[in-house]
C-alpha cells in the first residue's frame, strides 16, 4: 500500500491505496514548508497523522504540497517523514505537479490552482514545461482566496464597502485594526487568515462591491498567467482548488473574455491523484 498526500497550506488529505482499492482517508492540518521547519512538520505528523494511520503498512509515500518548490522547502518535508516513518521512501514534489496529474492525466493542458494561494502550469501530458512564477502572498497570489481577502479587507479599511456590508463583515469577524494587522503581520501563515473571508464573500457574491472584487481577482489571473502561455486560447485550462470551485460561475465569465476553453474545475485532486497512481501501480505490477 502506499500514502499519497495532497497539501495545502490550509489543510492535508491523506489517502491509503493500493492498484485496486482505497483504504484510508484521513486529513491533517496544512503544511507549507515556506513557512514550517522540520520539527513543526513532524509534529503535525505524530500528533495528528500517525494515530489515524494505525498499523497500515506503507511501503510508499508520494507527498505533493504547497511550498514544495525547492531542494532545501523538499528535504524539510523529507526530513519529517523520514522520522515519522522509519525505512519507507518517500518523494516529495510541487503541489503544481499534482493539480497537473489529476487534471489532465496524459493529456496536454494548463492547470491551475485556485485555493488558499494560486499557481498555474503548461503540462505537456508527462511534465510540466513552463511555469508562470508564483509570487506568494506578498506580490502575488492573484485568483486565491488569499488575494480575495486581501482585496475587501483593503476596501474595509478603506472605508470603501457600503455601510451595510462593512458592518456585517465587522461584526461577523469581530474586527478591528490592531487585530487585522498583528493578523498579516504577526502570523506564519498570513495568506491563511485572508482567505477565511472568502466564506464571506461568497455569501454575499450577489453585492455589486463583491462582485466586481471576485471578477477582479480572476481577471488579474488570468491577465498575468493563463495568458502568458503558449497556445492558452486552443488548449484546455483546468482549475483545482475551493476558490475556483466555489466561483466557478465567474471564472467562466473571466476565460471567455479572454478567448480561453475551460476543461474541468474540481474542488479536491485528491481523487485524480488516486487515479494516477493506481494505473502506474498497475503498470508496475504488469
Amino acid at each position: 500500500m502506499i500514502l499519497i498526500a495532497d497539501s495545502g497550506s490550509t489543510k492535508t488529505d491523506w489517502r491509503v491505496i493500493d492498484a485496486d482499492n482505497e483504504y484510508e482517508q484521513v486529513n491533517t492540518t496544512g503544511i507549507n514548508p515556506q513557512y514550517l521547519d522540520t520539527d513543526k512538520i513532524y509534529s503535525i505528523f505524530e500528533t495528528e497523522l500517525l494515530p489515524q494511520l494505525k498499523e497500515k503498512n506503507i511501503s510508499a509515500i508520494y507527498y505533493y504540497g504547497a511550498g514544495c518548490s525547492s531542494p532545501e522547502r523538499n528535504k524539510r518535508v523529507e526530513d519529517a517523514l523520514s522520522r515519522a516513518f522509519p525505512n519507507v521512501p518517500n518523494y516529495v514534489d510541487h503541489d503544481l505537479l499534482a493539480a497537473a496529474r489529476a487534471l489532465c492525466g496524459h493529456k496536454p493542458g494548463i492547470a491551475c490552482i485556485l485555493g488558499t494561494g494560486s499557481n498555474s502550469c503548461l503540462y505537456d501530458g508527462k511534465n510540466i514545461i513552463d511555469n508562470v512564477t508564483s509570487l506568494g502572498f506578498l506580490m502575488g497570489d492573484e485568483g486565491s482566496g488569499a488575494y480575495l481577502g486581501k482585496l475587501l479587507i483593503k476596501a474595509y479599511m478603506y472605508r470603501e464597502l457600503p455601510e451595510e456590508l462593512a458592518t456585517s463583515l465587522k461584526n461577523r469577524y469581530n474586527l478591528t485594526k490592531d487585530g487585522i494587522l498583528d493578523a498579516v503581520y504577526g502570523s506564519d501563515i498570513p495568506s491563511q487568515y485572508l482567505a477565511t473571508f472568502a466564506k464571506f464573500m461568497y455569501e454575499k457574491r450577489k453585492s455589486p462591491v463583491i462582485k466586481e472584487m471576485i471578477y477582479e481577482n480572476f481577471e488579474e489571473f488570468f491577465e498575468r498567467h493563463v495568458s502568458k502561455y503558449e497556445g492558452f486560447g486552443e488548449l484546455p485550462v483546468n482549475f483545482v482548488g475551493s476558490i475556483a470551485f466555489h466561483f466557478s460561475d465567474t471564472l467562466k465569465l473571466v476565460a471567455k473574455k479572454y478567448g480561453c476553453h475551460i476543461g474541468v474545475i474540481i474542488s479536491s485532486p485528491s481523487e485524480g491523484l488516486i487515479k494516477y497512481h493506481q494505473e502506474l501501480l498497475k503498470m508496475q505490477n504488469a
